[in-house]
């Protein structure tokens, strides 16, 4: 060891026998948890319907024999219990906390499934929110699960970085709408996942049109996008646009998001079930 060592190994050209490798930040799962796939679902802001697509893909994953599991990273804006029409609270031992089982077999974690009343907020700082993702992590027994699709909150913030740092994600894939400065909110997206060497294995665009139940015309609302071209740029494999749907918003309110039918996400579920282990 150099007598002037910083022991910043990192930016040392010294070849010292103390030189350290680069620490993984990396948590481990519970010891009785087995998860091969982690899927990151993703969006550049709010109200773009991102825990709406996690649920579907969850849903057609699980329709597909795969054993699935949604962890609701979205701490301050929890919504997949009430998607899948969960309102009971997460029960534990001093082995670790269990998840909820949705009537297909999904399982679930969210903060709202710890509250007392499930309409309380949740009022933390950075993070407080980053350490309950990782306690969803470390501390829930999963089992065994083919995929497991994380909520996240939008932007680039404590709980993305967390996730991306201490969870093994495989891809992200990033929920987005017309509406929206598509480009400009896909690159962040794209940039960060890259920043932590993270592939980027789909783009959804939802709310693309309306058809008319009557005529089945199309009507693009908000304009038709380049989403398309977006996902050549940056070399996205996967492209899925969903159409407004007033009856996927009502089982969503309704909590009887595994009763719809609806297969717009089966292509997704698919380039999943093909390219990952």
């Amino acid at each position: 060891m150099s007598e002037h060592c910083d022991h910043h190994c990192e930016s040392c050209g010294e070849n010292c026998p103390s030189r350290t490798e680069p620490q993984s930040f990396q948590a481990k799962p519970h010891e009785s948890s087995n998860i091969r796939n982690v899927i990151a679902v993703v969006s550049g802001k709010g109200g773009v319907g991102k825990s709406l697509i996690t649920s579907l893909l969850a849903v057609q994953l699980n329709l597909k024999g795969c054993n699935t599991a949604i962890l609701d990273a979205d701490i301050t804006g929890p919504s997949i219990p009430k998607t899948f029409g969960i309102h009971q609270r997460a029960t534990g031992s001093e082995e670790g906390i269990i998840p909820i089982k949705t009537k297909s077999g999904i399982s679930i974690m969210s903060v709202n499934l710890l509250l007392e009343n499930e309409t309380d907020p949740v009022v933390w700082r950075g993070p407080i929110l980053a350490g309950t993702v990782k306690q969803f992590w470390s501390d829930v027994i999963w089992n065994d699960v083919d995929f497991m699709l994380v909520d996240m909150p939008p932007g680039t913030g404590d709980v993305p970085l967390t996730v991306f740092q201490s969870l093994p994600v495989k891809g992200i894939i990033v929920v987005t709408s017309p509406q929206e400065l598509v480009s400009m909110i896909v690159e962040k997206a794209v940039k960060m996942a890259r920043m932590m060497n993270i592939p980027i294995l789909g783009l959804v665009e939802n709310m693309s049109w309306f058809e008319c139940p009557e005529c089945h015309t199309r009507h693009y609302i908000y304009g038709k996008s380049s989403v398309e071209d977006v996902a050549a740029k940056f070399n996205i494999p996967q492209v899925v646009r969903l159409p407004v749907n007033p009856e996927m918003a009502k089982n969503c309110d309704s909590g009887k998001i595994e009763d719809l039918d609806d297969n717009n996400l089966e292509s997704m579920a698919d380039f999943l079930m093909k390219h990952l282990t």
